[in-house]
């Protein structure tokens, strides 16, 4: 049988091929179940651990766009909604609560009064460094777990 014969019979069959042109198989799926629950677990511990250190994740992941920003110069607020995936408007909020909490401060982009860029404060790069190296040791973790998933879903 040929591969394209094996992919007809696997689709007529309600299957699904992999990229290899194989069938998908079970331990194929029990990999990817195995890596949507790592994918939650870390996002679970980023949850936690934004809420332990006095911030919501929200606030945790603003800050982080802010400071991991790769522009030239602070971001805009339309830079973080993009790179939160959030609308403007809903961001602006965000960046409101922030600043209320000391998180970060607004400005005028001297070059474009309309564009507001943001900085993190003192208070804001501290939060922010301590639940980082908070989230490196849980990346080592997470990265030695996704490197046999990936060996068993890419043979």
């Amino acid at each position: 049988m040929t591969a394209s014969g094996g992919r007809r019979d696997a689709e007529r069959r309600g299957g699904v091929t992999a990229s290899a042109g194989r069938p998908l198989s079970d331990a194929d799926y029990q990999a990817l179940a195995r890596f949507r629950y790592a994918l939650r677990r870390f996002l679970r511990f980023s949850e936690d651990a934004a809420r332990k250190s006095g911030m919501t994740p929200a606030q945790h992941q603003l800050l982080l766009a802010v400071r991991g920003f790769e522009g030239d110069g602070p971001p805009s607020v339309s830079d973080v909604a993009e790179a939160l995936q959030l609308r403007p408007h809903s961001a602006l909020e965000l960046v409101v609560r922030a600043e209320t909490h000391g998180l970060l401060r607004r400005g005028a982009d001297p070059r474009d009064h309309r564009r507001t860029l943001l900085r993190l404060t003192g208070e804001g790069e501290r939060h922010l460094a301590a639940l980082t190296a908070q989230h490196r040791a849980e990346l080592r973790r997470f990265r030695a777990e996704m490197a046999e998933l990936l060996r068993i879903l890419d043979p």
